[in-house]
């Protein structure tokens, strides 16, 4: 298996992520407003709905048409791994906000990330209800609707906007970001809580946010909208300020020009 080469360049994945995120992002506005069954998953706050089935269904069959041979990982179904796959593979949330969704708010997304060799190459992000495609390959830039983008030229935290999440366990673990949101609210412009990690760090490659924190994700939360940040001229670490692995499910995300603030005020926090 290591021996098969890899068959995607980024800016091949980019297309294919594009034209199959856009074709889940049509099938899932049409769900929006119209949630039938809402289930929970291993908690009561994390929530699945038929359109976040339907979503993940038609992406992974629409991906292993075009890319066979690339391993495919989605919240719902989960692994996808064909027999001779190369060290390739898809990210894929096909609903990133379903409580968001399920309650009517239009900050929801499709998420489609593109890996090779450990290393995001690609990511798009689109919020169908609120008409925004957030798209971006290694070396290539970032856009939003096919204009390009950059992050903000915020350089103190006391001028700053960043945003944050909460797990889905915050009402039993004492991990629950409760005391670094507090503490962050004291230091900083203002914080916000969205519900999508992959539209807050689109938002802060477009320059709306001036950074982002967040712990207890999954891979396909992470792995397009950080390639976007990097790509639109952020910086992406973990929480500690080290190298950035979507695998840890933590990331702090910036401008660039706040990033060691973010770091160190984190870090103060018991």
């Amino acid at each position: 298996m290591t021996n098969v080469p890899r068959c995607l360049a980024a800016d091949q994945a980019l297309a294919m992520a594009l034209d199959v995120a856009r074709e889940a992002a049509d099938l899932v506005k049409k769900g929006w407003g119209r949630v039938g069954e809402v289930r929970s998953k291993r908690v009561p706050t994390d929530l699945v709905t038929e359109w976040d089935l339907a979503s993940e269904r038609l992406i992974v069959e629409r991906l292993a048409e075009r890319a066979p041979f690339v391993r495919i990982l989605g919240e719902e179904v989960g692994a996808r791994i064909p027999e001779g796959a190369s060290r390739e593979r898809w990210l894929v949330d096909p609903i990133d906000g379903t409580v968001n969704f399920a309650h009517g708010l239009p900050l929801f997304s499709i998420s489609i990330g593109y890996e090779a060799f450990g290393e995001s190459e690609a990511g798009v992000v689109i919020a169908p209800a609120l008409g925004w495609e957030f798209a971006a390959a290694k070396g290539k830039g970032a856009f939003m609707n096919g204009e390009p983008i950059h992050v903000s030229c915020a350089d103190s935290l006391e001028k700053s906007l960043v945003a944050t999440g909460f797990p889905y366990d915050r009402a039993t673990s004492p991990q629950n970001n409760f005391r670094e949101f507090l503490h962050m609210q004291r230091v900083c412009g203002g914080v916000r809580r969205l519900g999508s990690a992959s539209l807050d760090l689109c938002l802060v490659a477009r320059g709306w946010l001036d950074g982002y924190w967040e712990f207890k994700l999954k891979p396909w939360d992470l792995a397009a909208g950080t390639v976007i940040v990097r790509e639109a001229g952020g910086r992406v670490t973990s929480l500690e300020g080290g190298p950035f692995s979507a695998e840890e499910g933590e990331a702090i995300a910036s401008n660039g020009l706040i990033h060691e603030a973010m770091v160190r005020e984190l870090a103060e926090v018991p």
